[in-house]
């Protein structure tokens, strides 16, 4: 019986490390999903940093304001080209694809991506009287950074996170998600450096992002510097088919 019991613990410890061993080596395969290359009618150029060619899409070229959209990870910045250019008929709208994504060339990581979407706003300031920035699900983190880093008009926050590390704790609660989690994308840490109105948008029935993940991100802002609207009867994914998604954008984001 003993010895059962101990080939049963060493059993478990072995089961324990592996499982944990298969998630730190597999994380960044576990939180982005590359889209594929998609034809789109609409303008784009590419800029390098680093190693990495950047393709972004650019819809409804020549507006004075403009909007800087960093999307899902696994949306495709081609495929939501149409619906966007429709939406936002006077900003024009820039849509970066991730390294490794659609064009882009290059692996995607926490501090590349955040070089990336800094590099291309520095790049459209001149061009442009304001730039709001949006981001959805992953995007939420990428865009605080920028917002957090760079003068914003408007930041719209689309089923956003506190961190990732947060997300992850939830979902591997035996296992020390901080030490192992290497992308953390900790929105809620410089919220105090977000200037911007902001707008958080809520699926009510988002089974991807908890909602007391999105909680903690909404208790860190300045009451007064934030509106929070939730969508009812909607989950992560087909938020954006809801008619009522595009109007709540479309008020908030304005003329600026």
């Amino acid at each position: 019986m003993k010895q059962s019991l101990k080939r049963m613990g060493i059993l478990t410890i072995f089961i324990y490390l592996g499982m944990g061993l298969f998630l730190y080596l597999n994380q960044r395969n576990l939180l982005y999903f590359p889209t594929d290359d998609e034809q789109t009618a609409y303008e784009s150029f590419d800029f390098l940093n680093d190693d990495a060619s950047v393709h972004v899409i650019v819809l409804n070229k020549g507006y004075q304001n403009a909007i800087l959209y960093f999307g899902g990870n696994a949306e495709s910045m081609a495929g939501s080209s149409d619906y966007i250019a429709g939406q936002f008929p006077k900003f024009t709208v820039y849509l970066m694809d991730y390294r490794g994504y659609g064009k882009s060339t290059g692996e995607p990581s926490e501090k590349a991506l955040y070089s990336d979407a800094l590099k291309l706003y520095d790049i459209i300031k001149p061009k442009h009287e304001r730039i709001s920035v949006g981001g959805r699900s992953l995007g939420t983190g990428i865009a605080t950074y920028v917002a957090a880093q760079r003068e914003v008009s408007k930041l719209a926050l689309i089923t956003p996170y506190d961190s990732i590390v947060s997300v992850a704790e939830g979902l591997y609660p035996l296992y020390p998600v901080g030490f192992l989690v290497e992308d953390k994308y900790d929105s809620v840490s410089r919220v105090k450096e977000i200037k911007a109105k902001t707008l958080i948008v809520i699926a009510e029935n988002d089974k991807v992002i908890p909602r007391e993940n999105t909680d903690v991100l909404i208790e860190a802002f300045d009451a007064k510097q934030l509106e929070v609207i939730v969508i009812k009867n909607r989950g992560h994914i087909d938020i954006s088919s809801d008619e009522r998604y595009y109007k709540i954008m479309q008020d908030f984001i304005g003329e600026g």
